[in-house]
């Protein structure tokens, strides 16, 4: 993942996502801007997975936590 797009939230890579794929399905690109497009939006879809694991670490860690405190 490049330096620049680990700064971007999950929102902003999503939205800026949607646009990458709304412009390849509009077609009308040239070869080169259709590669381009899908090589920033597989970046986009990794900065989104991986806002969405960090995301999931967290519920599970404080669902531990809660069922860990429920036990004692």
């Amino acid at each position: 993942m490049a330096e620049a797009d680990t700064a971007l939230g999950y929102e902003q890579a999503r939205d800026e996502l949607i646009e990458v794929v709304r412009k390849l399905e509009a077609g009308g690109t040239s070869l080169e801007e259709s590669l381009a497009l899908w090589e920033r939006g597989e970046e986009l879809a990794k900065v989104c997975r991986h806002w969405l694991e960090g995301a999931r670490a967290r519920l599970d860690s404080a669902l531990a936590a809660r069922e860990g405190a429920e036990e004692e």
